[in-house]
């Protein structure tokens, strides 16, 4: 089985890369050292979505432009994303688009980054952790995500989430101009640990049909899973895309609720 991360493209001394596509619910993916691959590389199965609907999605790209990955925004100074999207690109060329439905256009906020965080027990996508915060260096005029309490009951088996990106709309081809979703139901803790022997409930969480046909893909990698307005998970990795019996594994934003909150904090100037 090939494991990788949903992240499309890694960006490194100013080139592209090819890098990693992962088997996540519906939107990019993230990024590892294997070659892209497998799957539908796009929101699969999605539709064209709203920034009305979803403010708090946010692209990162790097100091040329180049969407690599997806966020969310948690405060009005920080936004959330996988780890290894942030680990992606230096800090210093990292860049926050906001606002921004359709790539094409100019709307929006486009933010560099002062701060990356990245939880301490990250080290790759399938061994779990894969989180980090982005503090902006400016002020996001969008309404944040909530952030969800350890018990939330949006976790239950069932549970209708929806997966939100700017990834590719066809395998190796063109990643979406504007922003997509899809809808996906949580899995089973049992069940996602029967399709992936590294699964971790402690800190992720899957979604997806058994019979596929719905998923995040390639560039989705670091942008939400939500339910309503509350951010259940961030896209990590998979077995390539909208497989059947290969639902997308996010992490479990409840396992780093604190963290985030901390790290999301706005700081005052001395």
């Amino acid at each position: 089985m090939s494991v990788l991360s949903r992240r499309s493209l890694l960006l490194a001394s100013g080139a592209l890369l090819a890098a990693v596509a992962v088997a996540v619910p519906v939107v990019v993916g993230t990024a590892s050292a294997d070659p892209a691959s497998a799957g539908q590389p796009r929101i699969v199965g999605g539709d064209k979505a709203t920034l009305a609907d979803h403010p708090y999605a946010v692209y990162l790209t790097d100091s040329s432009g180049n969407q690599f990955c997806g966020a969310v925004v948690v405060s009005s100074t920080a936004v959330a994303t996988a780890a290894h999207c942030a680990k992606a690109v230096a800090r210093q060329d990292i860049r926050v688009v906001a606002g921004r439905e359709d790539k094409r256009t100019t709307e929006g906020q486009v933010l560099g980054v002062s701060k990356v965080w990245v939880t301490q027990g990250y080290s790759d996508p399938t061994q779990g952790d894969d989180i980090a915060v982005l503090t902006v260096r400016g002020q996001l005029g969008y309404r944040p995500a909530k952030l969800p309490g350890a018990s939330d009951p949006a976790y239950h088996e069932g549970t209708q989430a929806t997966v939100l990106g700017w990834g590719r709309i066809a395998d190796g081809g063109d990643r979406s101009d504007y922003l997509r979703g899809a809808r996906v139901p949580v899995v089973s803790d049992s069940e996602c640990r029967s399709d992936y022997t590294v699964y971790d409930q402690r800190t992720m969480v899957c979604a997806g049909y058994t019979e596929g046909g719905v998923d995040a893909c390639q560039g989705d990698s670091g942008g939400p899973l939500v339910v309503g307005d509350t951010l259940i998970g961030i896209v990590s990795f998979g077995d390539g895309c909208a497989k059947a019996g290969k639902p997308g594994v996010y992490t479990r934003v409840s396992a780093f609720t604190d963290d985030i909150e901390a790290q999301a904090k706005p700081r005052l100037l001395g």
